[in-house]
């Protein structure tokens, strides 16, 4: 079972932060999800197609944008693919 202290901790940071909208709230719970259950912390892979999925974001371009604030407002570090067949590496930073 995934604990749930980083959705704890993100979801505290983001109800005092101004900057983040619904977009990306959504997808940072896209990237919980995907995260390792054994440590939410750890470097992981996945696709944009399966953030996009499970976040409900239609817009690449506002994918791309939630993604880059994340990475921004320090929630996220992030290195993306240019590989089709490679996904990308995500790593939930610990507030």
């Amino acid at each position: 079972m995934k604990a749930a202290f980083p959705i704890d901790d993100f979801l505290v940071k983001a109800a005092q932060d101004q900057q983040l909208l619904p977009s990306h709230l959504a997808l940072f719970m896209a990237i919980f999800y995907y995260s390792p259950d054994e440590n939410p912390h750890n470097e992981f892979r996945v696709t944009r197609k399966n953030l996009m999925n499970f976040s409900k974001l239609q817009s690449k371009t506002t994918y791309h944008k939630c993604m880059q604030d994340l990475v921004r407002l320090g929630y996220i570090f992030y290195q993306p693919s240019f590989d089709t067949y490679q996904a990308s590496r995500i790593t939930i930073i610990k507030k």
